[in-house]
């Protein structure tokens, strides 16, 4: 039995947002089936944080005490700690990845005719960062599955599941806009290595990932403390933590959300051609 055709009415109404959300599985999707074909890939991105968790924190399991401050209603072990950040630390990577695929395509060709496809720019780029989110969040539980079969066992499942989601989302999302805004700065292949180190070791390091803020400011590190409260990767981290356990995350939410709308949107007004940094770094 054939479908009943559209009228005249309907056509204009539901063609662009059709057009739109083909448009936005064909990125995911490509992205998705890319990822599956680069098994190196997933095995990078878990190697570094498997390496801290089976290594760095089995060796300082006991040493590195967290006293019962919240979220923590008792006290807990360092891997338990840090695997919050751990999770971070996947997003963080795959992120920054995303935009080193960024600037491939672009030199390759396969962005320009991205950017050219007849849709508003910045569905575009967001559909890109919509593939970056989803390759982000499915890393994060490949890690921790393999947590899991270690030992490091993370309160995912009760009434505080959908915070946990929400925290993973809105994490994995703001690191990959972060990522999408650099690779407008990121001209060529050759200086992605200067600007990962310049971007992801100094935010990773400098945050809440591997130690609390108050035994920052207790040690004496008072410029470390402040500069992890100025970083946006230290509420990212905080919110997956406090969602843990079902805590109020405070600020942290509005934090991660606000960065990662402007990172988008200073994306998107780099990637027009007629303004922006894409303009101002086709001058230079």
């Amino acid at each position: 039995m054939r479908a009943p055709a559209l009228s005249a009415a309907d056509a204009p109404a539901r063609g662009p947002l059709r057009h739109a959300l083909q448009a936005l599985w064909a990125i995911v999707a490509r992205e998705l089936f890319k990822f599956a074909r680069q098994y190196g890939r997933l095995v990078s991105a878990l190697v570094r944080p498997v390496l801290w968790l089976a290594v760095f924190a089995a060796g300082f399991r006991n040493v590195f005490g967290v006293a019962i401050v919240p979220p923590y209603e008792t006290y807990i072990t360092y891997d338990e700690y840090i695997a919050p950040g751990l999770i971070g630390m996947v997003m963080l990577f795959n992120g920054m990845q995303s935009s080193l695929a960024m600037v491939y395509d672009r030199e390759m060709g396969m962005m320009r005719l991205l950017l050219t496809a007849p849709l508003p720019r910045a569905w575009v780029l967001f559909a890109k960062l919509a593939a970056t989110a989803v390759l982000s969040l499915l890393q994060a539980v490949a890690f921790v599955a393999i947590a899991a079969l270690l030992g490091t066992t993370l309160p995912l499942w009760g009434a505080h599941t959908p915070q946990v989601l929400a925290a993973a989302v809105g994490g994995a999302l703001m690191l990959g806009a972060l990522g999408l805004l650099l690779s407008v700065h990121v001209r060529q292949l050759e200086n992605f290595a200067g600007a990962m180190n310049f971007v992801i070791f100094p935010m990773y390091f400098i945050s809440t990932a591997l130690y609390p803020l108050w035994k920052l400011e207790e040690a004496g590190a008072r410029w470390v403390f402040l500069a992890a409260q100025g970083n946006p990767f230290t509420y990212a981290v905080e919110w997956l933590r406090f969602a843990l356990y079902g805590q109020d995350p405070g600020w942290a939410p509005w934090i991660v959300c606000g960065t990662a709308l402007a990172c988008f949107t200073l994306a998107c007004w780099g990637y027009d051609p007629q303004r922006g940094f894409g303009q101002l770094a086709k001058r230079g």
